[in-house]
């Protein structure tokens, strides 16, 4: 298959995919349903999603994204004042906290960053953490701001406005600095089907992306992600029931 047709048939692959998940409207980023309901309510309280991206790193999403709730649940924070005021007074109690229940892979790391992230909220945005994406700003400037936060790269920057977009409807005034995030799976797929050479080199996945769909990179993330979990397997994929079988050069 030409280059110009597998880039068309992706691009319209994953531009159905991510529809198909947004309007289904139930995004279960945890397996605990207050938690998710909780990371859903950007308007009301924002902190929790901006704080669980933050904790996302090198351990699953699904342990990730529930430790704002974890946290908030055992200091008995209803709302971001009561969040801001418990790291203020409270801090070290915070950091026990997370060595004590092995919230994260790096537990006195994370929690130095969870609180420094309360912190910057209170003094950079008002204790309102949806000013950081709210009024149409460029992606760039919203990705930006992301990096500004202690601990955060350009992997959970970039992922994290592509799901305020893709998820919670959140409008930018353009959508080209929304990069693929290079998260394994998404890697592994696109050195597959023969996009990538290398799926341990993250920048080939990022500007092959940006390649593809210059004034989108990121619209494939969901769809590549998805099949990297379901079908796309480092060992024994199943290519049979792979929605991406017709257009993969099956690079194993």
């Amino acid at each position: 298959m030409e280059e110009k047709e597998k880039i068309n048939k992706i691009v319209e692959l994953a531009t159905k995919a991510n529809k198909e998940y947004e309007s289904k409207k139930e995004f279960n980023y945890t397996k605990d349903e207050a938690a998710n309901k909780g990371l859903c309510d950007i308007k009301n309280r924002p902190y929790l999603f901006v704080l669980a991206c933050i904790m996302d790193r090198q351990i699953p999403a699904e342990r990730a994204w529930v430790i704002p709730h974890k946290v908030c649940e055992r200091f008995k924070a209803e709302n971001f004042n009561d969040l801001a005021n418990i790291c203020e007074k409270r801090g070290d109690e915070i950091k026990a906290f997370f060595v004590e229940n092995g919230l994260h892979r790096f537990n006195e790391i994370m929690a130095q960053n969870f609180i420094s992230a309360v912190q910057r909220i209170k003094e950079e945005y008002g204790g309102d953490a949806s000013k950081i994406w709210s009024g149409r700003p460029s992606s760039a400037e919203v990705v930006y701001r992301f990096l500004c936060f202690e601990g955060v790269g350009v992997k959970i920057a970039t992922m994290a406005t592509n799901i305020l977009h893709r998820d919670l409807g959140v409008q930018y005034s353009d959508m080209s600095a929304i990069d693929a995030s290079p998260d394994v799976q998404v890697c592994r797929v696109m050195k597959r089907l023969g996009f990538t050479n290398n799926e341990h080199d993250s920048q080939q996945t990022i500007y092959k992306a940006k390649a593809i769909h210059p004034k989108y990179p990121g619209i494939i993330d969901f769809l590549c992600w998805k099949v990297g979990r379901d079908f796309c397997h480092p060992g024994n994929p199943n290519c049979k029931d792979c929605e991406l079988n017709d257009i993969c050069e099956k690079k194993l």
